[in-house]
């Protein structure tokens, strides 16, 4: 198993020491073997998923799975051995998943698990967006050296009309994205007496039951901006959204909206919201990325990327990725690829896994089972020849 984070720290077992690369995450896994992994507060919650008797998780040349969040991949990361890759978190832009498709290399994610903590960090945005909050703490802290008690009350009371803002009732949000967090966003505005509009074209079925009948379906996301007084962004980085807020689709916004990107920095074209910013078109962009030219630009707001940085999200990814990669290498079945269909082995006794993309996969009881990757037409397989055996608990 490979470890990904900065620096390094020594485990020790009766086994041997050996060591860890990035501190947040994490690694590939092995079978039939019972050296131990440093006690850190992912490899904490994930230990018990892995029995030692069974696995081992470490630094590999060639392990059979990798565990990562956001450490590059790239092609060459993918030996012969390797079967399963898990990323602990919704998107996998670090992982080069065309490439391990076409060598079968199933490519799990963990959507949803992070939803509650990036919603309410949209909802910390949209508060910082109608009110004079940042402002008024950065005047506050200007206060400091009046020791004066009545004098520092009539200060703050003659300056706080500066920072007045409005009320987010009855203001109109879209929705661009109706997936687990768009849905999540959607239900907290309608809770804050928010009108919520809402466009996904490649809304799910699992993800329309989701949604509240109060959502106001728009038939385009042109017809959503033009509509919103402020617009949530909720999508993947994928060839077809990044840079799709750019100065075309930014011409459809109200005059004066305010721009919510809590999803990816690529979806946001900078030059374009730049200039939008500039000529008034939108009044503020409030971001979770970052990016120079923007740092410190009037109505800009920027936090660095705390989206899913909470312990009960990292705790859930976590959890998540690490049931799903071992149900995996032990029962033969797929749920949350992004790369392959859905599927499900019954009651396996043993998996016996094959690197070939073109045959099929089965349990020793004979019972096959076919997953078909997305976007492509061949079969990843396992077969019960020329194979790797991975025991069962």
């Amino acid at each position: 198993m490979r470890l990904f984070d900065g620096g390094y720290e020594n485990f020790h077992s009766s086994k041997g020491v050996g060591f860890c690369t990035m501190a947040n995450f994490f690694g590939g896994l092995a079978s039939q073997c019972t050296k131990s992994v440093p006690l850190t507060t992912f490899l904490t919650r994930v230990y018990p998923v892995f029995p030692g008797e069974c696995y081992e998780l470490g630094e590999f040349d060639d392990p059979d799975a990798i565990l990562v969040r956001s450490h590059q991949l790239t092609p060459e990361d993918a030996g012969d051995n390797l079967v399963a890759v898990g990323r602990a978190g919704a998107g996998v832009n670090n992982i080069p998943v065309s490439e391990y498709t076409q060598k079968g290399i199933v490519v799990f994610n963990t959507p949803g698990a992070n939803a509650n903590a990036v919603k309410e960090l949209v909802m910390a945005g949209l508060l910082l967006s109608c009110r004079g909050i940042i402002p008024g703490i950065e005047y506050v802290n200007t206060l400091g050296d009046h020791s004066d008690k009545g004098e520092l009350n009539k200060l703050v009371e003659a300056s706080k009309k500066q920072y007045k803002g409005h009320e987010l009732k009855g203001r109109t949000l879209g929705i661009l994205g109706l997936g687990a967090i768009g849905s999540m966003v959607a239900d907290m505005a309608l809770q804050m007496d928010m009108d919520v509009l809402g466009y996904d074209p490649a809304l799910s079925v699992d993800a329309a039951w989701r949604l509240s009948s109060r959502v106001e379906k728009m038939d385009s996301m042109q017809a959503l901006f033009a509509k919103a007084d402020i617009v949530s962004l909720h999508v993947p980085a994928l060839d077809t959204t990044r840079g799709m807020i750019n100065d075309e689709a930014l011409s459809y916004f109200r005059d004066g909206a305010v721009l919510l990107n809590f999803a990816r920095e690529e979806i946001v074209d900078k030059e374009a919201i730049t200039a939008a910013l500039d000529s008034g078109k939108v009044a503020q962009y409030i971001s979770d990325f970052p990016s120079p030219g923007l740092i410190g630009k009037p109505g800009v707001i920027s936090t660095p990327h705390l989206g899913a940085s909470t312990e009960e999200a990292e705790e859930n990814c976590a959890m998540m990725v690490a049931d799903q990669v071992r149900d995996f290498l032990e029962h033969g079945n797929i749920r949350n690829s992004v790369n392959f269909r859905p599927c499900r082995l019954s009651e396996p006794k043993t998996l016996i896994a094959l690197r070939s993309p073109t045959t099929t996969y089965r349990e020793s009881s004979g019972v096959s089972c076919r997953s078909l990757p997305t976007g492509t037409s061949t079969w990843w397989t396992c077969s019960t020849s020329h194979a790797m055996k991975l025991p069962i608990i």
